[in-house]
């Protein structure tokens, strides 16, 4: 990891213990270790400045600081995980144009080099508050899953919107064709800590309360979210217990790499 602070950006990782889908998800072994130490790694392995483990929860604070990884305690009751970012930004007394990369606790499988391209991806698009990634959708399966968050965009590559639904809807449907244009979310984001104070601010929208999506808060306000595309990704995060052989075979295979 990157110890040098002019490498503009800091990676938070939002972790809580009382997931309803996995309780108790962030400390799951993966390969004998804790989800949130692969989680970690990924993030030790990119060139950000420092690396900090956002939780409520004493169990996986323990298990971070055992290994030297620098936790902040929040607040129980944040409703969505940039909110919990926020406050550590504000713990970090991190402002302006401070680049702050919020990787998901449930996401091992998120290639370094992704966290290196969301947060100069930022910094290419100063008109937008935020920036995220994308990937083209590979199944008609994952196009109609409500796991797999979908966005649409302008030609610009900011987003126009995000769902659980399969957009872009596609009104003459041919058998089980997948649109061009479809693509899924990967949940990953970077902010400006000046941004991070205001999000903190913003009120929950009907539409984020409907798709449980804290992004769509972004855009109610009138703010704008730049999606860059990836030709891949390596994997999704870890929803449900099912999930976990497929993330294990994926961790095994880079290790041997």
């Amino acid at each position: 990891m990157s110890t040098n602070a002019s490498a503009g950006f800091h990676v938070v990782i939002p972790a809580r213990y009382a997931s309803t889908r996995f309780p108790g998800k962030p400390l799951h072994p993966l390969l004998g270790k804790p989800m949130i130490l692969h989680v970690v790694e990924r993030a030790n392995a990119s060139g950000a400045a420092s690396v900090v483990v956002a939780t409520d929860d004493e169990r996986i604070a323990a298990v971070c600081m055992n290994v030297d990884v620098d936790v902040v305690m929040t607040r129980a009751d944040h409703p969505s995980g940039t909110d919990r970012i926020a406050e550590v930004a504000k713990v970090k007394n991190w402002v302006g144009d401070t680049r702050v990369v919020g990787l998901q606790g449930d996401e091992p499988g998120m290639p370094s080099e992704h966290i290196d391209r969301i947060a100069a991806n930022l910094n290419q698009h100063p008109e937008a508050a935020m920036a995220t990634l994308c990937f083209p959708v590979q199944s008609y399966e994952d196009w109609q899953n409500p796991d797999r968050v979908k966005v649409v965009r302008d030609h610009s590559g900011m987003a126009l919107y995000f769902s659980r639904a399969a957009i872009p809807f596609v009104r003459e449907q041919q058998n089980e064709a997948v649109p061009s244009e479809a693509c899924i979310h990967i949940g990953m984001y970077a902010y400006r800590a000046e941004f991070l104070n205001l999000y903190a601010d913003l009120k929950s929208s009907n539409l984020e309360s409907s798709e449980q999506l804290e992004q769509l808060r972004v855009l109610d306000a009138g703010y704008k979210i730049h999606v860059d595309e990836v030709k891949e990704a390596t994997a999704h995060g870890v929803d449900r217990l099912d999930d976990v052989a497929a993330m294990e075979k994926i961790l095994q295979g880079w290790a041997s790499e």
